[in-house]
């Protein structure tokens, strides 16, 4: 069975040799202080951890969905103590140097009014044909993707998370209440941008899944009302994933870290059926939202990253709690986020031995012999 057959089969409940390997990244802090633990020090960006540690392979198909040019990334103002950025999305943040925070602060948002807007989508056209390869490079990868192993999908965007960070929070979470029309207005424009730029490859390649990105849930709850959520997102997200499963795509997962409970059902009712990464500590739960949706539900993720930090006994707890979910099916498990430095570089290797070890994942060949194509 080979990695596209088995994501497949189990997101479809169907039975598969073993659970797809797959780990959802690290944060920089992270590697920089396994460097010092083991960690090899080419190894310094999640794509060659992966590669690493000899996770799963899977792809989305080569398309720009963001700004159109994007801003100048710059400098505005630079001390010893502190750095003041505006970045690609025109959005003005410090970062200080003393290395206590890894979020940026932000001071100044690119969309403040209705003619900031006006300006702004001109840098979401969704005819730009930078938005999508060259004919002759599609046709190269239509070629590629022909006769893969691995999982193939799209990614469709953002609804509400690209506008939040765009306004900021105060200023969206203001315009939802005094002026939905013009929420509306945006996110119908990302919809229509979304269809149109995923058009081709959705009609052209034999897909295995979309993505959506919204980021929009503290640990209590979502940002915006519920309410608000299916006024405005709902049927939007329904336009899109018709139209995916019109064309054979039917595994569409969302990625919103903290507590989603609240949205889980409206997601569904969007079309938007797989949730990821099921953020524990956040106040979502794998288990959980299996017992309230059933099989209605996919899931990914889902393994309490902070019982990494406290070792081998609470790292076998939480991989024997999340046994039966994973014997059930339509659930790849792995850490509910990216990997935070508290944990060791020992104990995140031990929890990949124990995880492959209960799910019968077998152990990749050795990282030095598949780097030299031994294996």
């Amino acid at each position: 069975m080979n990695h596209r057959e088995r994501w497949v089969r189990t997101m479809h409940f169907q039975p598969v040799d073993h659970v797809p390997d797959e780990e959802f990244g690290y944060w920089d802090d992270t590697l920089r202080l396994w460097h010092s633990q083991g960690l090899p020090e080419e190894i310094n960006d999640n794509s060659a951890a992966d590669r690493y540690f000899g996770f799963a392979p899977r792809a989305t198909v080569p398309l720009n969905l963001g700004l159109i040019p994007p801003f100048e990334s710059r400098v505005v103002e630079e001390t010893d103590k502190y750095r003041i950025l505006i970045d690609g999305s025109g959005v003005k943040s410090i970062v200080h140097k003393d290395g206590r925070s890894t979020i940026p602060k932000y001071l100044e948002f690119p969309i403040k009014t209705r003619e900031d807007w006006a300006r702004f989508k001109e840098r979401l056209n969704p005819e730009d044909p930078r938005r999508q390869p060259s004919e002759q490079e599609w046709q190269r990868l239509k070629e590629q993707y022909r006769n893969r192993d691995y999982p193939l999908g799209v990614f469709c965007g953002s609804l509400f998370g690209w506008i939040r960070d765009w306004m900021g929070f105060e200023n969206v979470a203001i315009a939802c209440a005094e002026d939905p029309d013009w929420i509306e207005e945006m996110m119908e424009h990302l919809t229509n941008l979304t269809l149109r730029v995923i058009d081709r490859a959705v009609r052209e390649l034999d897909l295995d899944f979309a993505a959506f990105w919204e980021d929009m849930c503290f640990n209590k709850g979502p940002i915006i009302s519920p309410k608000m959520f299916k006024q405005f997102m709902v049927p939007r997200y329904k336009r899109i994933t018709d139209f995916l499963k019109q064309h054979g795509v039917d595994v569409v997962y969302v990625d919103c870290d903290g507590n989603i409970n609240q949205l889980v059902e409206l997601w569904l009712e969007g079309g938007v059926n797989c949730m990821f990464p099921v953020e524990v500590r956040g106040g979502s739960d794998p288990i959980e939202i299996r017992r309230r949706f059933g099989k209605a539900v996919l899931l990914m993720g889902g393994v309490d990253k902070t019982k990494l930090a406290e070792g081998p006994a609470a790292i076998r707890a939480e991989i024997s709690r999340l046994e039966p979910l994973v014997a059930e099916g339509g659930y790849i498990p792995h850490v509910d986020h990216r990997v935070p430095p508290d944990v060791s570089f020992e104990n995140y290797l031990y929890y990949l031995k124990t995880k492959r070890e209960a799910f019968g994942i077998p152990e990749p060949p050795p990282y030095e012999a598949r780097k030299s194509g031994q294996t």
